[in-house]
């Protein structure tokens, strides 16, 4: 089964898109509102301005990929953002074992998502995505 380099793209839209959503449920999930109370002022607004920059970001790759695939298949700025985000979500994986060491099912299940958006964002550079 092949897989077209252009529905790579578009998966690592939908895989950015998502972690946006789950970027965005941030505050219920944490209880930021109460969590942050108990860290100085510096700490909870880094931490949130931090979440809503990287919320950006995602956005942002998620938006380059459903309306530019041909670009980021077809050109070196492309490439070099496919590359970028394969290295962000290596990175990400990496440090999940770093600072995020818990047995639980759903940091296991983060941790495959860190895996796959590294394996989704570098697959279309390879020579066998068509």
């Amino acid at each position: 089964m092949s897989v077209s380099g252009e529905t790579l793209v578009y998966l690592c839209g939908a895989h950015s898109l998502g972690f946006a959503a789950f970027h965005l449920a941030f505050w219920k999930l944490f209880d930021w509102p109460a969590a942050l109370r108990q860290t100085n002022v510096a700490t909870r607004a880094v931490t949130q301005i931090l979440n809503l920059r990287l919320i950006h970001v995602f956005l942002g790759v998620a938006a380059l990929c459903f309306a530019l695939p041909g670009d980021l298949l077809h050109t070196r700025l492309g490439h070099a953002l496919l590359a970028g985000m394969a290295l962000f979500w290596l990175g990400r994986l990496i440090e999940q074992f770093v600072f995020l060491r818990y047995d639980k099912p759903l940091i296991h299940v983060l941790t495959a998502l860190f895996a796959l958006g590294a394996l989704l964002f570098g697959l279309p550079l390879t020579p066998w995505a068509t």
